[in-house]
């Protein structure tokens, strides 16, 4: 059996941009951060990359005449941010080097190859910041999938609302 073959249902072959042809004997990566972690965190992270600034802070019009336009707002009171930070500040060292570690390799930092390296200069850098890390990256969601379709895998069948 190939790690191919044990791959998580709502992993895929595959990634969004096309497909990535992996050799047979090249071992996918243990990632130690689970699927639904990654690929929640990479769903909450796309919420958050769309907020805007407040455009209209004393906006009385009802939502649907608005077409929802103000849920692309950050507004006083959202959730996304606390929502993402609690979520990521919650793993544990190892799950938050990983995700540091495929966030570079997202934004190219770092090459599939050099995986390993990636992961030892995250360790190496691990503080007690890492959501505030991630959260400062402005494209974080589009860099954790990038990370993800280097390896050949995407969260395309992830609903979050299943969470």
């Amino acid at each position: 059996m190939t790690a191919r073959d044990s791959l998580p249902c709502n992993w895929r072959i595959g990634g969004l941009h096309g497909t990535t042809e992996l050799p047979e004997t090249t071992e996918l990566p243990d990632l130690s951060i689970s699927d639904e972690k990654l690929c929640f965190i990479i769903a909450k992270a796309r919420e958050f990359d769309g907020k805007e600034g407040d455009s209209d802070p004393d906006s009385g019009s009802n939502e649907t005449d608005d077409g929802g336009a103000d849920v692309l707002e950050d507004k006083p009171g959202d959730s996304v941010q606390p929502e993402l930070v609690a979520f990521i500040n919650s793993l544990d060292e190892e799950e938050q080097i990983t995700l540091v570690a495929l966030a570079w390799l997202g934004r190219g930092t770092y090459d599939v190859t050099e995986w390993d390296e990636a992961l030892s200069t995250a360790r190496s850098e691990h503080n007690k910041r890492t959501a505030q890390y991630l959260l400062g990256l402005p494209m974080l969601g589009d860099y954790l999938e990038e990370g993800l379709d280097a390896f050949g895998l995407s969260c395309t069948d992830y609903d979050p609302a299943l969470r």
